[in-house]
């Protein structure tokens, strides 16, 4: 638990610096990192306050326009524009100006526990993450980024799509970490692990690699961010059709999530799926699926669905009564 705010900033040489930095990065770029006096391990607060009984979301992308942009991609992959891109859509519902946002906190703590969870309140912005991907890890020298590519319901349902698109992101995030990283010291100690998750399991592998002297978090991000994983192949080119396709702005979903100890030179930040955020009394919530040539534009929406169903019922009243969809749905939808 971090209390006692000192200060807000938007530089990111701050993390280089001193103190205990709570971290929130935009995937469009808008950087918050917030330092905070008194930092000790204790549990998830107690609320104060309520919570509505029901929301009601609305979708920056409906069913047609999403599988539209689908086969946009696809036309460009057979272009040559582009090997894969993220198609995402966020979820936008109203909030009471009284809510309390660790509500919602327990309630993904007890239904959707997740290893990157993370609970950021700020003047203006309350971010409730149970994201279970890991961005950048730093300890000294040495970072580490665990991407995620390949979603089901159970292992029997990732398809080699689902592996081929893991390895073409592993390929790009050992890039990324390349450029600021010693010459050869960058490895793949783990390759498309298959992990479960709360209603479904994921492809998940680990990169990781040696700083090259003075390289700072400035360094860090410019060199990776956005996160591979949530962008595309190439990513200049995949952004650029993100921004093409995307009719609203992703905010800290895709962003980055978590902390930095300046002094002992350690953090952890999560990539920043399946994650609400609460602004001007909105709260919005993201989803979205990675698109290659294999794609099928009605299988990718189901995709989105998974991800979002168990964590949306949980923030629109309580247990997760959404039906989880069958592998045969998912192969046929």
């Amino acid at each position: 638990m971090a209390t006692r705010l000192r200060d807000v900033t938007t530089d990111l040489g701050a993390l280089d610096g001193e103190g205990w930095w709570a971290v929130v990065v935009t995937y469009e770029g808008k950087v918050t990192c917030a330092r905070f006096d008194d930092v000790r391990p204790a549990p998830l607060p107690a609320p104060t306050g309520r919570w509505p009984s029901a929301l009601t979301w609305t979708s920056s992308l409906d069913r047609s326009g999403y599988e539209d942009g689908v086969r946009r991609i696809r036309e460009l992959i057979g272009e040559g524009e582009v090997y894969q891109a993220n198609l995402c859509r966020v979820l936008t519902a109203a909030l009471p100006g009284d809510a309390d946002p660790l509500v919602l906190a327990h309630r993904l703590a007890r239904g959707n526990p997740a290893p990157r969870a993370a609970v950021v309140e700020l003047p203006g912005l309350s971010v409730v993450s149970a994201s279970p991907e890991l961005y950048l890890s730093r300890r000294g020298g040495v970072v580490e980024s665990r991407p995620i590519k390949g979603t089901g319901v159970t292992a029997a349902d990732l398809l080699e799509k689902d592996y081929a698109e893991n390895v073409m992101i592993v390929d790009l995030v050992r890039n990324d970490l390349g450029r600021i990283a010693d010459v050869g010291s960058v490895t793949v100690p783990e390759l498309c692990v298959v992990e479960e998750h709360p209603g479904l399991v994921h492809l998940v592998s680990t990169v990781r690699a040696r700083l090259a002297a003075g390289t700072g978090w400035a360094e860090l991000f410019s060199a990776t961010f956005p996160p591979g994983s949530i962008t595309g192949a190439p990513k200049s080119s995949a952004v650029r059709i993100i921004n093409e396709l995307e009719p609203e702005p992703r905010g800290p979903y895709c962003g980055a999530v978590g902390w930095v100890d300046a002094g002992k030179r350690e953090g952890a930040l999560a990539v920043g799926i399946r994650t609400f955020w609460i602004e001007r009394d909105l709260i919005r919530f993201g989803t979205g699926a990675g698109i290659t040539w294999g794609s099928d534009p009605g299988r990718e929406w189901r995709e989105t669905e998974l991800k979002a169903s168990r964590l949306i019922a949980l923030a629109s009243g309580g247990a997760d009564t959404r039906a989880r969809p069958s592998p045969e749905e998912l192969e046929n939808h």
